[in-house]
């Protein structure tokens, strides 16, 4: 556009005739006339340069009259239009605001370009306009109408353009150089709007909002993925608890599917916690049970049990109960060929029991500190008692009571040969003597009395070295007997 414009200049500064008598004085009027349009062509432009050339203008020239008249031409060359660097400042930290600023400052470049390409548009429509006009004022100007010659004798009329009068402007040449002027000024306003250009050696404001942007999103990026690692975490997390819950559900459905089952089938018969029985299938010294509770201080007491022996010699040992002090606290054996024993803080009472027909037997003890008074009963019959067994004798507490084995130690150091082989059930221990009737009712099982001591519970109950636990009915077990 600079380039057409210059043009439209030299075009203007060519159809303008000059008036000074010589012909370099020509030449400067026209350039100094030249700088005077112009007056900022330098400073903003930068197009317009050259050395005047004189030509020869057409028509006859009086004598003495002024020379001819010059028309000075420029040599107009095109500069480099070249971007200057837009900036929007300096970039900042990018974050919500100050990309809601960057984005601001794009748009209002946005709106500048579009004002100055509606501006340069305008020029473009009035430059061809004024390219038209020019065009017929130049056609005008080549066709001059031929002057009358003067008449004879007489002086020639002064012609307008010489020394006696000035030359006329054509109203045209002064419209174009009022448009020029004022395509000048609206080039030099844009020229001051447009932001001056950057030093080459130094980023630009573009380029520093990249990198600020590139930062930022780099930061964006690693909380991105440490959120991604979260969440997954917290999925692996909610899908084991799911894993749980589902394992939980399957096993309540599993339950509430055999308690079903169960129902269809009829009720089954109540199996209380003490309808269970241990099993010492071999006379060994590691097979034994062993109660979790153990015995306060007593004055008196009753062991009362279901056994079943299936050893070819000795009963072995029933039961045993052993405190730091004295190994034989109480103990209820059979040993070889000696008759069944109870011993309490190791005094002896031989006991008149028939227990080796392998058939189950309820057998119970008692025993009180005064006098030593003991008795013996073999399914709810009394028979054998006695007295002078340990008397005012206090059973120590915080002993250890196994089945099956006979300690030399508290707790161990067991005799294979004083091993119990066969079944136990229902051991219990009371306080203070039964009273026969209470023992009846125990054996033929129409009484469910429970040790107020120890009680036969499944869960009081420990099996060790191959002993085991079974189903039990006292009563079912005894019809079979």
């Amino acid at each position: 556009m600079l380039a057409f414009l210059g043009a439209i200049i030299c075009i203007i500064a060519s159809v303008h005739p000059a008036g000074t008598a010589a012909p370099a004085a020509a030449a400067a009027d026209n350039d100094s006339a030249a700088a005077a349009l112009l007056p900022a062509a330098d400073k903003g432009l930068g197009a317009l340069h050259g050395p005047a050339e004189a030509l020869a203008s057409a028509g006859p020239r009086l004598p003495g009259g002024p020379p001819p008249p010059l028309f000075s031409r420029f040599v107009c060359t095109p500069l480099s239009a070249e971007c200057p660097a837009t900036g929007t400042g300096p970039a900042a930290a990018a974050g919500p605001e100050e990309l809601l600023a960057l984005r601001s400052a794009a748009a209002q470049l946005r709106r500048t370009a579009l004002e100055q390409k509606e501006r340069i548009r305008m020029d473009q429509e009035t430059i061809r306009e004024l390219t038209g006009k020019l065009s017929r004022c130049e056609g005008g100007l080549r066709t001059p109408p031929a002057a009358a010659p003067p008449a004879a004798g007489l002086r020639a009329a002064p012609r307008p353009g010489t020394m006696g009068h000035p030359p006329a402007e054509p109203p045209a040449v002064r419209e174009l150089e009022e448009a020029v002027r004022t395509l000048q000024d609206r080039i030099d306003r844009i020229e001051q709007e447009l932001p001056p250009r950057t030093n080459g050696s130094a980023p630009t404001a573009p380029a520093l909002t990249r990198d600020a942007l590139h930062t930022k999103m780099e930061q964006l990026e690693e909380q991105l993925l440490s959120k991604i690692l979260t969440l997954q975490k917290e999925r692996q997390a909610a899908s084991t608890d799911r894993s749980q819950q589902q394992h939980d559900i399957e096993k309540e459905l599993n339950s509430l599917q055999n308690r079903v089952t169960e129902l269809e089938h009829g009720p089954p018969g109540y199996s209380p916690p003490d309808a269970f029985k241990v099993t010492i299938p071999v006379q060994n010294n590691y097979m034994y049970a062993r109660m979790k509770k153990s015995l306060p201080e007593l004055y008196a007491f009753t062991i009362c049990m279901w056994l079943k022996s299936k050893a070819l010699a000795g009963l072995g040992t029933p039961f045993s109960y052993s405190v730091p002090s004295q190994a034989n606290e109480i103990v209820l054996l059979e040993w070889g060929s000696n008759p069944l024993e109870l011993l309490i803080n190791d005094k002896v009472a031989q006991l008149p029991l028939s227990l080796k027909d392998k058939a189950w037997h309820h057998v119970c003890v008692a025993w009180t500190t005064r006098d030593g008074k003991w008795s013996a009963y073999q399914d709810g019959e009394q028979r054998g008692a006695g007295e002078n067994l340990a008397s005012w004798h206090a059973i120590k507490p915080q002993g250890v009571v196994i089945l099956g084995q006979e300690q030399d130690t508290l707790g161990g150091r067991f005799d294979a040969t004083q091993a119990f082989v066969g079944e136990l059930a229902q051991f219990g221990v009371w306080d203070h003597m039964l009273a026969p009737a209470e023992i009846l009712g125990l054996a033929n099982c129409t009484s469910h009395l429970q040790g107020n001591v120890i009680q036969w519970d499944d869960q009081a109950v420990e099996v060790f070295g191959g002993a085991s636990k079974g189903d039990f009915a006292a009563c079912e077990e005894g019809r079979k007997a």
